[in-house]
């Protein structure tokens, strides 16, 4: 017996579960269904626990900054297993409190891998239901790699989840994945190195910034090896054999882990789409800017399982779900605002960028004003003992906005929600500027800034 509803939901993370929400509350019939825990990569796997563990790393790094400032680090440590149980804190009632969440607000909560069988029908363990509307939120996985070996490196979850952290890790790839875990492990006690098939890391990010963050990591203890492949691994021991190209030089090194962070894919190959006419491919299903696919008028699909261009970041997935929604529901065609969203690589100290790079600007055309800061000596850093923190702003002379606002240094993660607010609302840095912030503050750095 095949069961029927307005809506099913594929992939129960942040962006499927406000979809769902949404609809039901709307008094549609609505389903949702995952083969993992619900709670999604964000929740469970990613920005939340990663978030939890670099606040162990914060604090290490805040003692050393302060030494001899008043401060006797000596003998601080990190304990990791006590971190990972703190972690655990956060993310184990994640899955049953969404689901009891979602039951409570009407939505049918399903379990396994779904697949399509047809146009409306989906399969999950030998069931049919059938849908006016699908949306597919199914995330993301780590890229596949292929050289021999490669079945030994372990991915993020595997990383978070370790009982300790051993000496010797590489971390496989130049993004947010390795700089982030590397700079985490580095005060955690490990010798932590990054490498990066190009020359330049973290390409989505302003260059002159990134080789700020890159010296700042080498003073942690974190080696970069750039324009760099990997061959083959072996075990070898206790660890692991990597032979490697290093600007095109043979090499072999020893490693206690090795963690892959060379980018994420759209978590698509078991569902079946091809049964259900759905265009994709490796970016993602195709859809139209209304986040309809092109090949059949029944699907839908937000966040990383979409090929949007919207980042791949949780806040842009939920707003692509919720904008799938009411198109859904009132048959419109409404296309997301990804205006003024902010990103960030959460470092030590954190890196964000909102807006365009100083490139980009240039080859649109853009008469563009960049307004550089060194801010690593200004009171707000000075006084935490930071000495690595930058700013460029990106002017258009001709309206006085902010095109693009690039910051690079402590709580700037939250500092670069001014400028990303500022650009939706088309503010001037006049009208920025006329912000009386309270003092001291980072935010009151905001005038000095542009």
């Amino acid at each position: 017996m095949t069961r029927s509803y307005d809506l099913i939901v594929i992939g129960a993370g942040m962006a499927g579960v406000a979809a769902a929400n949404k609809c039901a509350s709307a008094g549609w019939r609505v389903a949702i269904v995952d083969a993992l825990p619900y709670g999604g990569t964000c929740a469970l796997r990613g920005c939340d626990p990663k978030k939890i563990l670099r606040r162990g790393a914060e604090i290490i790094d805040s003692a050393r900054l302060m030494r001899g400032k008043g401060i006797d680090d000596a003998g601080l440590s990190m304990n990791w297993a006590d971190l990972i149980k703190h972690k655990h804190g956060f993310t184990d009632p994640v899955p049953r409190n969404m689901e009891d969440s979602l039951s409570g607000n009407g939505v049918d909560t399903l379990h396994g891998q779904a697949r399509f069988t047809n146009a409306h029908t989906i399969a999950i363990d030998g069931r049919s239901y059938d849908a006016a509307h699908f949306l597919i939120a199914a995330g993301a996985r780590p890229r596949p790699l292929d050289f021999p070996g490669h079945e030994h490196l372990v991915d993020s979850t595997a990383f978070m989840d370790l009982p300790a952290l051993p000496r010797r890790i590489l971390f496989v790839g130049g993004g947010f994945i390795s700089f982030e875990f590397a700079h985490i492990a580095a005060r955690a006690g490990s010798t932590p190195v990054i490498l990066d098939r190009g020359p330049r890391p973290l390409k989505a990010f302003d260059p002159d910034l990134v080789e700020l963050l890159i010296n700042r990591g080498a003073e942690a203890g974190i080696e970069l090896w750039r324009s760099t492949t990997i061959t083959s691994i072996e075990k070898s021991g206790g660890g692991y054999q990597v032979s490697l190209a290093r600007s095109g030089r043979p090499e072999d090194v020893e490693f206690d882990l090795i963690v892959h962070g060379a980018g994420r894919i759209p978590e698509l190959s078991g569902l079946d789409l091809d049964a259900a006419g759905v265009e994709w491919d490796e970016q993602g299903v195709r859809v139209a800017a209304h986040l309809q696919s092109t090949s059949n008028a029944a699907v839908y699909a937000a966040g990383d399982a979409a090929y949007t261009p919207g980042m791949p970041l949780t806040p842009v997935a939920v707003i692509e779900a919720k904008v799938a929604a009411s198109n859904m529901l009132k048959a419109t065609t409404t296309v997301p605002d990804y205006t003024g969203i902010p990103t960030a690589v959460f470092t030590i100290p954190e890196l964000t960028r909102v807006g365009m790079l100083e490139q980009q600007a240039r080859d649109q055309g853009i008469d563009v004003d960049v307004r550089y800061r060194d801010t690593s000596g200004w009171y707000s850093n000075y006084r935490i003992g930071e000495t690595t923190a930058a700013t460029k702003i990106l002017i258009d002379r001709s309206t006085d906005r902010i095109v693009g606002a690039h910051l690079l240094g402590p709580e700037y993660g939250e500092l670069v929600n001014f400028f990303g607010l500022a650009m939706k609302l088309e503010l001037t840095t006049h009208q920025l500027k006329s912000m009386t912030a309270a003092y001291p503050t980072v935010g009151s750095d905001v005038g000095s800034i542009l």
